[in-house]
């Protein structure tokens, strides 16, 4: 199962299949094939290259001096007549076969001579077995075919929609999960805030006074509701930096969407996320500083050392786990390792323009006016009483439904990470978006008020990794997936590599979705104690 994908003039190599009377596209083609416990080569390649006749129209480039393409199209024909535009590559397709050579005779062959007997290519059957001590030729042959594909739809055959009706059950599966979350969360704020604020004005004083001894639940934690979080500058930096990756994420799907970061252009996806992750370390500083004001109720102390933290801790995390497999990578003697100059640019962008973007946010934060709490805290903390079942126990469970709305757009994301598969439906992969955000949002501002129900305060980390705790169920998933579906991996280098960019890809993840779960709590919970009227 391992894949060769070779390109040419930036297009990669096609392959097609039929299987129960459809027509599967493949990138690349696999090494070889296991046929009854005998392992078969494919050691002649097929190669049809589709052309495409430049077009007089293109001449308009040439006028115009623009750079492209046109300028340095060979031209055909003879000197003094009017020159015919050559051709252009539109397709690459490549039929793999198993043909065995006559190694003695191939070994007589001159360079640039023809092979002596035809070959007869099937892709249906193999014949080149691999056995030990065995010479294996390979060879290769090309035809041209004119085309009538032009240069701008070359790329179509690729983006064809694979398994649409796959993605748009993957949408309605998120909607009916958001759908009944909403109701939920309806429920809630129509049996609290609306039903006691109308209760309450209704009511004479001494009606007011019956009513205020018999509160119950979340009203009793009014006196420490807004009591500050154990470790309040951690959690505002994960808060800080799981904005800007959620941010980079939306604007980088969302130009992709838009057609501004095709697979065509090869490299701009990873460009585009690396620029708008670096842009947006302003946002980061802004919210880790003006929410650790916001918990120390506007102290403006230490606000230096939290945007310092924000610049520092995910890029910190991610180049340890990067550099950890590079030099594993480096061991193995792979063509795959970074190149230690790329190293040293990346370094450099970190310092230069991530770190003080970062800290002029964490400035901007400093100078905002702190978000005022609508109770006052108590100086005492009240008990929270014992509990039915482990608190935690739901905050796992809850990261089962914002995974369930995203486990299939998963599939054609690792699919394309690890098996060389074209993806391009960032369009739906934008909507799959929008409805995490919202379930993660939906899902933490349940628990939350579960919690604040059962007179548990505690729930600043609580509602962070409610929603975050999807990224424990996303690293099984790739687990599941190494050893069902990329079971063929050989070496614990390969394995540990897969692993690595696994858990730097998920701790992405619970960053910018636990950043959900924690504004959309927050809000929430600012926003149910300055409505209720209590003394």
């Amino acid at each position: 199962m391992y894949q060769v994908n070779p390109m040419l003039d930036n297009s990669p190599a096609i392959r097609y299949t039929k299987k129960d009377g459809y027509v599967l596209r493949w990138t690349g083609y696999p090494v070889g094939i296991k046929v009854q416990d005998v392992y078969y080569v494919f050691n002649h390649l097929k190669f049809k290259v589709l052309v495409h006749k430049y077009e007089e129209a293109a001449n308009v480039a040439r006028v115009m001096g623009t750079g492209d393409a046109a300028e340095v199209i060979p031209t055909i024909g003879k000197k003094g007549s009017d020159d015919e535009l050559g051709y252009m590559v539109v397709g690459f397709e490549v039929v793999p076969c198993s043909f065995a050579h006559n190694g003695d005779s191939t070994k007589r062959l001159k360079m640039y001579e023809r092979y002596t007997t035809p070959i007869k290519c099937d892709s249906t059957s193999v014949s080149m077995s691999v056995k030990e001590g065995q010479s294996i030729v390979f060879s290769y042959e090309v035809s041209f075919e004119e085309s009538d594909i032009k240069w701008p739809s070359r790329w179509d055959a690729y983006l064809k929609m694979e398994g649409s009706k796959v993605h748009w059950f993957s949408i309605l599966n998120s909607l009916m999960v958001i759908t009944f979350l909403a109701g939920i969360v309806l429920v809630i704020f129509l049996r609290t805030v609306r039903r006691d604020l109308t209760r309450y004005e209704e009511l004479d004083k001494e009606a007011q006074a019956q009513m205020n001894e018999e509160l119950s639940g979340w009203k009793l934690v009014v006196g420490d509701v807004f009591r500050a979080p154990s470790n309040p500058s951690l959690l505002c930096v994960m808060v800080g930096d799981g904005v800007q990756i959620l941010g980079m994420a939306v604007v980088t799907i969302l130009f992709a969407a838009l057609g501004f970061m095709s697979p065509a252009s090869r490299g701009t996806l990873i460009t585009g996320m690396l620029f708008f992750y670096m842009i947006l370390g302003i946002a980061a500083g802004y919210v880790a500083v003006r929410l650790y004001r916001t918990i120390g109720c506007g102290e403006h102390r230490g606000w230096m050392s939290v945007a310092w933290k924000a610049a520092c801790f995910f890029p910190g995390i991610a180049f340890l786990i990067l550099t950890t497999l590079n030099f594993l990578l480096w061991g193995s003697h792979s063509t795959g390792a970074i190149p230690f100059s790329l190293f040293v640019i990346l370094i450099l962008l970190w310092f230069c323009i991530s770190v003080p973007l970062t800290l002029i946010g964490g400035y901007f934060g400093a100078k905002a006016p702190h978000i005022e709490f609508p109770v006052r805290t108590n100086q005492i903390p009240r008990e929270i009483p014992a509990q039915k079942y482990p608190s935690w126990l739901l905050v796992l469970g809850a990261g089962t439904l914002p995974f369930g709305t995203l486990f299939i757009e998963l599939f054609f994301i690792m699919s394309s990470i690890w098996m060389g598969r074209v993806y391009y439906v960032f369009g739906f992969l934008l909507v799959v978006m929008i409805l995490l955000v919202v379930v993660c949002a939906e899902v933490s501002l349940v628990l939350t008020y579960m919690h604040l129900c059962v007179e548990d305060y505690k729930w600043w980390w609580k509602s962070f990794f409610a929603s975050g705790s999807v990224a424990i169920y996303i690293f099984i998933y790739s687990i599941n997936y190494l050893v069902f579906d990329l079971k063929s991996l050989s070496g614990p280098v390969s394995a540990t590599l897969y692993l690595g960019y696994s858990l730097f890809m998920v701790l992405a993840i619970m960053l910018a979705t636990g950043t959900v779960g924690f504004l959309s709590s927050f809000w929430f919970v600012h926003y149910l104690f300055s409505s209720v009227k209590l003394d």
